[in-house]
């Protein structure tokens, strides 16, 4: 890393590399001073350098280099010039796109230069051979080879700036620039899989933008201008995932403008709450939510009517007539009916979710029916006057499919109205926000109503009918699409229908044994007759029998009381006995999903093993055809150069690599006969040539030497004559010069002779001081090899004695650890042996001692007095090993020595205590307690006096 004193010398330097072809080295110059910490003060030499930085990143595509300089300038320029960050990221940006617009324009010319290489010709042999081997064509190759890497260094570009610019309110409006450049270049060049990435980035951005509201310079989201940045931001990234045809991300990104809207507690703009619900209808409606477009469109027409002033007439009807048709296309019975629990809770959950994006706030207690519902929306948009707005065909459809019955002339009465209304449509003048509406894709979803409408009111009038005759009522759908709604219908309770094939008839109405109509009739006239009955014949007051009761309540209620807690113990037992029953099935179904787990991750494991060596085998296989074919290309890249624009032999089939090794052998051994022909054709024809040239120059060439021997004879004597002449003339200049010179001959001796004797002189006297010079040399060189074979000597004599001195060192040190272990071994064995009689001794005193209490005890007239207890003295410390005689003892151990046993005294000659000694005293009866080596005995009276 070159170290330098400005940062104008670290420019200069990088232009220098860059004039002669290093630019990755003037990169790296640039790249160590930005990261220096030697200037992390902003100057304006740092903004130049960042501009060249920049330039050698894009043309090198380095976009991590590109990326680590920017992060090391946000730093240096974060508190002091914002600005220059912005100019630098822009001019990043700019050559980015500069360079892929550059690639992509280089691409298309290559393209058109290869489309008119020759307009004659139909393909060339290398492109044949290019379109079988690779299977593409050679735009996809270019695209490839030149637009792909710059593409992907712009997408990595953005990603840089977006990851710079994040939770920076100095760069919001940059920020929200570089993410609508990204989105334009996701749809200009159709990059699904880079806007989904893009949509992650910035929704993570948002998210650890409220996870982290302390951040020094972090966006201030309820500042009018931050949130209509970020709100911009969104909506340009729901219109193009609507473009692109990704709904989910369409969809995601209006949960963000939903949360962005809940977040900070404001409502966005009229213009900007139109494109949300026009994209709202559009998704629910790809959906198949049908009741919740019809509630967009809603909203949708009361944001047009109530703050678009140009809206027109027309304009107006048209939207109206969107909503209306909208409401009526859905379903007319609830589908979640015949749904299990936790199907409903879902629904309910997802319809909550559904109610606030489209703006209605629902409790989850509420049942959806209750608000969110087609007799809902349609009773409010007849309230609303939405219905008086749409056009004539709209209202006359909705009085037909809702309010008539006709059971019979329906289907033909809605059948022109849908035809009219399928014809309206087209894109709103005075609505720019709003999509293109088009009424027709509500004609299938109505042609289904009119059916259902059909079915329902014939239902209530028809007891049977021909499956012709209702075929022929519903003149828009085939008989197919009609048992589908009405099966579907009846899944649902909404018709009660049964259809007979084989007699071709319908059947309407619930053919059980009991219906519920029937069942609810019978109810209420039985109802009615027993309040009849009670009018008629009133029941007769009866005396109170609360006397009679009341002895006999108490035991009542404790019986009741006693048979109650009876049952509840048995309820909690059989609960108990359930739970423990379900507990065994769960650990049960538990252990057979683990084992069943178990079993699909090992054969999991060996499809994945199996499917690697196979992906890994066909890899190889890949390559070594590749390789091949590659090698087959060339080949017939070279035999097409030869032949110069004849056409192969196997035109339009498919060329092996055989084959043409096959092709260039034969061409090969052809050429070379051809060859061989021509040689032995052109070599005798160069013979007879030869042959009649020299016979016709033969005589030509004896006259011309003859000619020539003549010639050169005279020459010969001309010159001859010429240099004898000039030998004289040289003779006769050399004695003229030889007499002029002898008058100085000596003068001439007598100065080489001085010259001589002094030039023997000097060598002389060089040689004795050369010699001198190397005697004195020689002698210093003797006495420095004698001093320091001495001081070699000196030395390795002291090594040998402190060698020698630590030998005998660590053998004395080794000698007196083994008599130590060996005395320490020897005392241990006394001690232990000491330690045994002392215990032998006390269970011969123990045992006389009771003895004597037992005989004590056996006498009359005598008193037992309790025996003290025998305190054992302290053990005196171990005594010393005696030293062995010749050796040193220091002096804190040499008073403890006498203490010790004398060595060599065994065991059997200590001195021991006989028990005669203490039976010869009776009066005074003595027990000595253990005692260790070194230690004198101590007694205690054990006998009453």
């Amino acid at each position: 890393m070159a170290n330098f004193a400005k940062p104008e010398n670290a420019l200069k330097r990088a232009e220098e590399l860059i004039n002669v072809g290093q630019k990755q080295d003037a990169l790296q110059s640039l790249h160590d001073l930005i990261t220096s910490k030697r200037y992390r003060a902003w100057q304006k030499p740092l903004e130049k350098i960042m501009f060249k930085y920049v330039e050698l990143c894009v043309d090198l595509r380095k976009g991590r280099f590109a990326k680590d300089g920017l992060i090391q300038y946000r730093i240096i320029c974060q508190q002091v010039n914002v600005s220059s960050l912005e100019e630098v990221i822009k001019h990043f940006m700019h050559l980015s796109t500069e360079k892929a617009e550059q690639a992509r324009t280089q691409a298309q010319a290559l393209e058109e230069a290869l489309d008119v290489d020759d307009l004659e010709a139909d393909k060339r042999p290398e492109d044949l051979m290019l379109s079988y081997v690779s299977g593409e064509k050679g735009r996809d190759r270019s695209d490839r080879e030149v637009v792909t890497p710059w593409f992907k260094f712009l997408w990595e570009t953005y990603r840089t700036v977006l990851e710079i610019l994040r939770n920076n309110s100095k760069l919001e409006a940059l920020y929200a620039m570089t993410a609508h450049r990204a989105f334009q270049f996701c749809k200009q060049y159709k990059r699904t899989t880079e806007f989904r990435r893009l949509c992650e980035i910035i929704r993570n951005h948002l998210a650890n933008l409220n996870k982290y509201r302390d951040q020094r310079d972090r966006p201030d989201l309820t500042a009018p201008e931050s949130l209509q940045l970020y709100l911009d931001t969104r909506f340009e990234q729901l219109k193009i995932a609507t473009e692109l045809e990704l709904w989910q991300e369409a969809f995601r990104s209006v949960e963000d403008i939903h949360g962005l809207m809940c977040m900070v507690k404001k409502t966005p703009k009229p213009s900007l709450m139109v494109v949300y619900y026009a994209k709202l209808t559009e998704i629910f409606w790809i959906s198949a939510s049908h009741l919740n477009h019809a509630y967009a469109w809603f909203k949708l027409f009361s944001l047009q009517k109530s703050f678009n002033r140009n809206l027109s007439q027309k304009d107006l009807q048209l939207i109206a007539s969107s909503v209306v048709l909208a409401a009526l296309s859905v379903s007319p019975y609830d589908q979640t009916r015949a749904a299990s629990h936790a199907e409903i809770e879902n629904e309910k959950e997802r319809n909550w979710r559904m109610a606030n994006l489209i703006g209605f706030n629902l409790d989850l207690k509420i049942d959806r029916g209750d608000v969110l519902s087609r007799s809902a929306l349609l009773s409010e948009l007849v309230a609303k006057g939405v219905l008086s707005c749409a056009t004539q065909e709209v209202k006359d459809l909705f009085h037909l499919l809702e309010h008539e019955f006709l059971p019979l002339d329906l289907a033909v009465k809605i059948q022109p109205l849908l035809t009219r209304i399928s014809k309206f449509g087209g894109k709103l003048a005075s609505a720019s926000s709003v999509p293109e509406v088009q009424l027709s894709q509500y004609v299938p979803a109505l042609e289904k109503l009119g059916t259902l409408r059909l079915l329902q009111q014939v239902s209530r009038v028809y007891q049977s009918m021909k499956i012709d005759h209702l075929s022929r009522m519903i003149p828009f759908s085939d008989f197919s699409v009609v048992e589908k709604i009405y099966v579907d219908a009846v899944k649902h309770n909404f018709i009660a229908m049964k259809v007979d094939h084989m007699k071709g008839v319908m059947m309407f109405g619930n053919m059980g044994l009991e219906s519920d109509g029937l069942k609810d009739h019978l109810t209420n006239f039985a109802e009615s007759l027993n309040k009849t009955r009670a009018m008629v014949y009133p029941p007769p007051e009866r005396a109170s029998r609360l006397g009679e009761i009341l002895p006999s309540l108490a035991e009542t209620v404790e019986r009741e009381h006693r048979r109650l807690l009876a049952r509840k113990s048995i309820i909690e037992r059989r609960k108990e006995e359930q739970e423990r029953q379900l507990l065994e099935m769960e650990r049960e179904e538990e252990s057979r999903r683990l084992m069943q787990q178990k079993i699909t991750e090992e054969a999991e494991a060996k499809r994945l093993a199996t499917e690697s060596e196979l992906r890994k085998k066909q890899r190889l296989m890949k390559e070594i055809e590749e390789k091949e074919l590659e090698e087959a290309q060339q080949l017939l890249q070279d035999v097409s150069k030869k032949k110069k624009g004849k056409k192969p032999l196997l035109d339009g089939e498919k060329v092996t690599k055989q084959t043409l090794l096959d092709m260039a052998v034969h061409e090969q051994i052809k050429e070379r006969e051809e060859r061989e022909k021509k040689l032995t054709k052109l070599s005798k024809t160069m013979d007879h040539l030869e042959r009649a040239k020299r016979e016709e120059s033969a005589p030509l060439i004896e006259a011309a030497y003859q000619q020539r021997l003549l010639e050169e004879s005279v020459l010969h004597e001309r010159e001859q004559q010429l240099e004898i002449e000039l030998s004289q003339q040289r003779h006769e200049g050399d004695l003229k010069e030889k007499n002029r010179l002898v008058r100085m001959l000596g003068n001439k001796t007598i100065f080489q002779e001085r010259v001589v004797h002094r030039r023997q002189a000097e060598f002389e006297r060089r040689r004795a001081e050369r010699e001198e010079q190397i005697s004195r040399m020689i002698q210093a060189r003797k006495l420095e090899r004698e001093a320091m074979r001495k001081k070699i000597f000196y030395v390795r004599s002291e090594e040998e004695r402190l060698k020698k001195l630590q030998e005998e060192e660590e053998a004395r040190k080794h000698e007196e650890a083994e008599r130590r272990r060996r005395e320490e071994a020897e005392r241990k064995a006394k001690l232990d042996e000491i330690a045994e009689k002392q215990r032998q001794r006390e269970r011969e005193l123990d045992e006389k001692a009771e003895r004597q209490k037992r005989e004590l005890l056996a006498r009359p007239g005598i008193e037992p007095r309790p025996i003290e207890p025998v305190v054992p003295a302290p053990a005196a410390p171990i005594a010393v090993a005696a030293p062995a005689p010749g050796k040193y003892v220091p002096r804190h151990l040499r008073q403890a020595a006498p203490a010790a046993e004398p060595r060599g005294i065994r065991p059997d000659d200590r001195p021991t205590l006989s028990n005669d000694r203490w039976r010869s005293d009776r009066s005074d009866e003595r027990r000595p307690p253990a005692f260790g080596a070194g230690s004198k005995p101590t007694w205690s009276s054990s006998r009453p006096r």
